[in-house]
């Protein structure tokens, strides 16, 4: 029997690609899967669209925060309500490929690890593949990640029964981040599936488009996760930005059109 894949996807005001991302989840060659959508108090249609999914496949399990809380607080709400063996995270926007779970979990199985992720390609916001995939080093330390997050949250899964449930950061942002560091302390490095299996959303004035933007929320992953002093999160940081600007470009592979 296939394992039971609990899927964690917020959303905000995502009426114009939640369908879509949707659908994907449907498409899969692996069937046994639940998706436990939260909406963060969303005031568009989003909320309408998931529930008309929810209507027909109960697979889809629909929730609604009171109030506007943040991509934190809606995961970790989301992460209550899991009853699968695997948990999977994939947001709003964001595209899986139709094996992305049959493949992930194939590699989990073969090479018994307990926690993968894989390379995943960039598309615009009208859904035009943008010929670049995002990959990373095939056996990622701790220490790598320290510097660079490497790992797209749309292609992340880890086995519950190997983790329990770890609790995600309320934070607005980089709190998947801080859940693969969480996670690495404990398994020291990981393997991605060598393929790209997923589709990420590159969205105008996003806050994961803007470098700028950024800054600020890595900044406070070293000065309030991590608990360093203002000096020692400024050194860490120096090193952050080198690994963006001369590390991560060599993991950036350019597809031909």
């Amino acid at each position: 029997m296939q394992s039971l894949v609990s899927i964690i996807t917020p959303t905000f005001n995502s009426a114009g690609f939640i369908a879509e991302t949707v659908i994907s989840v449907k498409n899969q060659t692996h069937q046994n899967w639940e998706m436990i959508i939260v909406d963060d108090c969303s005031d568009d249609n989003t909320f309408e669209i998931v529930k008309s999914f929810a209507i027909l496949d109960s697979r889809f399990k629909i929730f609604r925060l009171q109030k506007n809380s943040g991509t934190g607080v809606a995961r970790d709400f989301a992460l209550s309500k899991c009853a699968g063996t695997f948990i999977a995270f994939l947001d709003a926007d964001d595209i899986w490929k139709p094996k992305k779970l049959e493949t992930q979990l194939d590699f989990m199985q073969k090479n018994k690890l307990s926690f993968t992720f894989s390379f995943y390609e960039c598309i615009d916001e009208k859904g035009v593949n943008l010929k670049k995939m995002l990959t990373s080093p095939r056996n990622l330390t701790y220490r790598q990640l320290f510097f660079c997050n490497f790992i797209g949250n749309l292609t992340a899964i880890y086995n519950a029964d190997f983790f329990n449930k770890i609790s995600i950061s309320p934070t607005r942002k980089r709190q998947d981040w801080m859940l693969w560091l969480n996670i690495l302390k404990q398994i020291k490095s990981a393997k991605p599936v060598p393929e790209s299996l997923a589709f990420y959303r590159i969205r105008q004035n996003s806050v994961s488009a803007s470098k700028t933007n950024l800054l600020k929320h890595n900044f406070n992953v070293y000065r309030k996760f991590h608990g360093f002093s203002v000096i020692k999160s400024c050194y860490c940081m120096i090193g952050f930005l080198f690994t963006q600007f001369f590390v991560k470009p060599f993991f950036v592979r350019h597809l031909s059109m």
